[in-house]
């Protein structure tokens, strides 16, 4: 089981969900079931996801839950677009969030690509191992008839 608190793109985006929390706390009262709700669900959603697919046994598994968070994080990506367009949140706040959203797409895009590139070794290791371990079969078996 891999720490989550260590893997950077965690770190990162659980710090954009912060930023994110602060800055809902300002919309207009009548968003709070709206887009305040689905931004704050949105974005806590990628650190979660995070956190819970480094605690799978598989590779795959972990993949699987990284991409949700990558889905997770792009929605939030979106919603801040939408906050701005609406007048929720200024343009500073909106380039600030871009600038972090940015870094934690470039930081989860290289942990999935490590990840996926494990899953790959891992893949064809087991590969080898089941052809290895057929081969070794059907000899025994030729070996037995003769």
């Amino acid at each position: 089981m891999r720490n989550y608190k260590n893997i950077e793109a965690w770190k990162l985006t659980d710090d954009l969900t912060v930023m994110i929390y602060a800055l809902t706390r300002h919309f207009p009262r009548e968003e709070l079931y709206g887009i305040t709700s689905q931004l704050r669900r949105s974005a806590a959603s990628v650190p979660t996801n995070i956190a819970e697919g480094s605690a799978r046994d598989s590779q795959k598994d972990y993949l699987h839950f990284l991409y949700i968070a990558r889905g997770s994080l792009t929605e939030a990506q979106y919603l801040v677009h939408l906050a701005h367009r609406l007048g929720y949140v200024d343009s500073d706040a909106a380039e600030k969030l871009a600038g972090e959203t940015k870094r934690a797409f470039g930081c989860l895009h290289g942990l999935i690509g490590a990840v996926e590139k494990e899953a790959g070794k891992i893949g064809r290791t087991i590969a080898a191992i089941t052809s290895f371990v057929m081969l070794w079969l059907v000899h025994s078996k030729v070996s037995n008839l003769g």
